[in-house]
């Protein structure tokens, strides 16, 4: 007799960048958390969060990972009528590095820093840290917009003098000799709501369910990665990453167990991408936290961590 298996139900998620949010659903994916829950879960690739946006405007992505600055911006700016339904990093998982002849942000002044894209997070992350050490973003450095696989070997050439990096990425510059860490972004106490999944309001109306679906498997992934250290490594490994060792704790540690979208992190977003023309500006207006309260007001993230 034939066995019924249900369909699996198509979902297109937009990710930007090479780390965190990739190896997370790397994850998820080789523990079979997916086909558990009958999701075909399509990964689509961009180079900056600012064009994941337009695609999730375009209609051509169900949910966005990874820049949640990116995505509020162009919901803050009433480009993108959208939600935010998770935040599973509430910190800035990068490091600011430079070459080894700046030994302080003051040796900032004059020189060329990398962004992605001009209205990525990397842009506003980068003009964030740079207020932090009382430099002009606009008058003190040149920032250049430069794709992320050119970043590395333009600093290591040094036709850059600095630039953001994802934790993953640190490891393979350091080991060319030509700079070091300014700042570990993961060390500093800042509510930030950098990772996190951003999906159309209209979705939460008419594909409630098939998102409820989608937030237990990300919770089911976020434990296994916290606590299945050789799964994760055997990722990172199989994708490349050099120094997991380095990385991994660090990422781990920051992953949140109940990935709730907070006011404080996300109104911090929100006061980081303004702008006169902005539309939107409170975090409580673009917030959905329903779908993982939901999942765990069931009891389901304290059966996971056995507590």
């Amino acid at each position: 007799m034939a066995v019924n298996t249900p369909a699996q139900q198509l979902v297109r998620v937009g990710y930007s960048g090479t780390g965190v949010a990739k190896n997370l659903h790397k994850t998820i994916e080789k523990a079979g958390l997916w086909k558990k829950r009958s999701l075909d879960i399509r990964l689509i690739y961009f180079t900056s969060g600012a064009t994941m946006a337009q695609a999730m405007v375009g209609n051509d992505l169900d949910v966005a990972d990874s820049d949640v600055p990116a995505m509020l911006n162009a919901v803050s700016s009433g480009v993108l009528d959208g939600k935010l339904i998770s935040v599973y990093i509430n910190r800035f998982p990068f490091a600011f590095v430079v070459r080894n002849e700046i030994k302080s942000p003051e040796d900032l002044k004059g020189k060329r820093l990398a962004i992605s894209r001009f209205g990525s997070s990397s842009e506003v992350t980068t003009r964030m840290l740079l207020r932090q050490f009382k430099l002009d973003p606009d008058k003190d450095v040149r920032i250049i917009q430069a794709t992320g696989t050119s970043r590395l070997p333009a600093i290591v050439a040094g036709q850059l003098d600095g630039t953001l990096l994802g934790t993953y990425d640190v490891p393979a510059l350091l080991d060319s000799g030509c700079c070091r860490v300014l700042v570990d972004m993961l060390e500093m106490p800042l509510d930030y709501a950098r990772f996190g999944q951003v999906v159309p309001t209209q979705l939460l109306k008419t594909k409630r369910d098939l998102l409820l679906k989608f937030s237990e498997g990300l919770i089911e992934g976020i434990y296994l990665f916290k606590t299945n250290k050789e799964l994760a490594l055997s990722v990172l490994r199989q994708e490349g990453i050099k120094g997991p060792e380095y990385s991994y704790p660090r990422i781990a540690a920051a992953m949140r167990e109940r990935p709730l979208p907070e006011i404080k992190g996300v109104q911090a977003v929100l006061d980081s991408v303004r702008t006169p023309k902005s539309k939107v500006t409170q975090a409580k207006d673009v917030i959905e936290p329903g779908l993982i309260e939901e999942i765990d007001k069931s009891g389901y993230i304290t059966r996971l961590y056995g507590k």
